[in-house]
């Protein structure tokens, strides 16, 4: 059984208590959730010499997640966004012929749900079976959505070292929701440098190019010959100075991967493993999308958990998800949630050795 404790963790302005609610299970892998934001806070991972590391970017203490310098720059370290994750391009979407105007925050974009998403709400916890149950009720029109919405995440821990986030929403009123977590990772340990010599596969045959605004242009385009394809293993940094012009408008790798699957089992959309450590990370989901990115906005301001510097390339995030901008794109899966229906998402974070 894994053990779950419970443990203060800073007090926001308005005396408001955080909490920091541990997972360990019996190999030592151990997983941090926080109830601001829903935030997976550090996750431990032993490596093929029994060495145990935080993988995982993020904060020793509740100030950094709220420091405002932090904040404007968008890095969502670990948090669970919403209402929508990723962006809507212009801040706004129609849906049955009104059109709803949201918070901006990535200029015209509104960006992981706006300026004061899901990872900077307070969640209430409940323990469940192996974890811990985050919940939060969104207001209809906060950030300008639609509906009161009721979220939750379900933060599991199994004995075969998967960490598992079960998402669940319903709606008193006809809106749009996508969730994720924005989990950064390092599987050489995070502040420990660059994570270019990771090995990524990604099960996907085509993505979404963006234009300028990183707003995806509605084209789902073959990796055929491009430095985006991931289905045979290689470096995260072997070909991410390539010339391609989708790599000069990310700065790099932003995008979203078509998974190949494209049904709602949960099935496997990555795999990554970290040649130093001997770790292995495999991503599971029943989502339709993954966004690969891969720090590329991280510029050295951010000191983290260990006391570094988190600079350009010095972890990935593999967001499982719907695509971006859905709302504004007929063609793309749907994201519109109507009273009666639940809104379900799973996705599993699974820590091994590599062959």
């Amino acid at each position: 059984m894994t053990r779950i404790d419970s443990t203060p963790f800073g007090t926001l302005t308005d005396g408001t208590g955080i909490e920091k609610w541990t997972l360990t299970n019996a190999n030592g892998v151990a997983a941090s959730i926080l109830t601001w934001g829903a935030t997976i806070q550090s996750v431990l991972v032993p490596d093929r010499d029994g060495n145990v590391a935080n993988v995982t970017l993020g904060f020793a203490d509740l100030g950094g997640y709220t420091d405002p310098a932090y904040l404007a720059g968008n890095p969502f370290l670990g948090s669970t966004v919403g209402r929508y994750a990723n962006r809507i391009g212009g801040g706004s979407f129609t849906l049955d012929g009104e059109t709803y105007k949201l918070s901006q925050n990535e200029g015209q974009t509104t960006l992981h749900g706006g300026s004061h998403g899901f990872d900077q709400r307070v969640w209430s916890a409940t323990e469940v079976e192996d974890g811990v149950r985050m919940s939060y009720t969104a207001a209809d029109g906060e950030q300008g959505f639609p509906g009161t919405l009721a979220v939750s995440v379900t933060f599991t821990l199994t004995e075969q070292n998967a960490l598992r986030l079960d998402y669940q929403a319903t709606t008193d009123r006809a809106t749009v929701v996508a969730l994720t977590n924005h989990a950064y990772w390092n599987l050489s340990g995070e502040g420990s440098g660059t994570i270019e010599n990771h090995l990524l596969y990604i099960d996907a045959s085509h993505y979404t190019p963006v234009d300028a605004t990183l707003i995806p242009t509605g084209v789902l385009e073959s990796l055929d010959g491009t430095p985006f394809d991931f289905r045979t293993p290689h470096p995260i940094g072997a070909r991410i100075r390539d010339e391609h012009p989708q790599l000069t408008t990310g700065r790099g790798y932003d995008h979203n991967y078509v998974l190949t699957d494209g049904s709602t089992k949960l099935s496997v959309a990555a795999v990554v493993d970290d040649p130093a450590s001997g770790r292995r990370l495999t991503i599971e989901t029943t989502e339709p999308g993954l966004q690969f990115y891969a720090g590329n906005f991280l510029d050295g301001k951010i000191r983290g958990t260990s006391g570094r510097q988190y600079r350009q390339g010095d972890a990935f995030a593999l967001e499982t998800q719907h695509f971006p901008d859905s709302p504004n794109q007929p063609d793309f899966p749907s994201t519109t949630l109507l009273p009666g229906e639940t809104y379900r998402s799973t996705t599993t974070h699974t820590f091994t050795l590599s062959d």
